[in-house]
């Protein structure tokens, strides 16, 4: 199961006794800012959490599985997501000492 916005958004209001409109304009912020550095290209680093990076992806050849045409897929950017260190181990059930 996913975690949504709205669940974020109301983790923030529990974990800081900010008011609902307050915890969600926070979370609303938080998101633009990340939106608005990789639309620039920019990577984003969040110390034990993970890095944001932005890469460029060439032109290659693909195919259509409905009609099996090949076809030629455009370059494209895309953002990649790396762990940190302490979040792989915290995925993985160790403990941080």
């Amino acid at each position: 199961m996913a975690v949504t916005k709205e669940k974020i958004i109301a983790q923030v209001y529990e974990k800081t006794g900010l008011s609902k409109s307050r915890s969600r304009e926070v979370v609303e912020n938080l998101l633009e800012i990340i939106k608005n550095t990789l639309a620039q290209e920019e990577n984003i680093l969040i110390s034990g959490f993970g890095k944001f990076v932005v890469k460029q992806k060439r032109p290659r050849r693909g195919r259509n599985p409905q009609t099996n045409q090949d076809l030629q897929l455009r370059a494209r950017k895309v953002v990649v997501f790396k762990t940190s260190g302490v979040l792989r181990r915290k995925i993985n059930g160790a403990v941080d000492e």
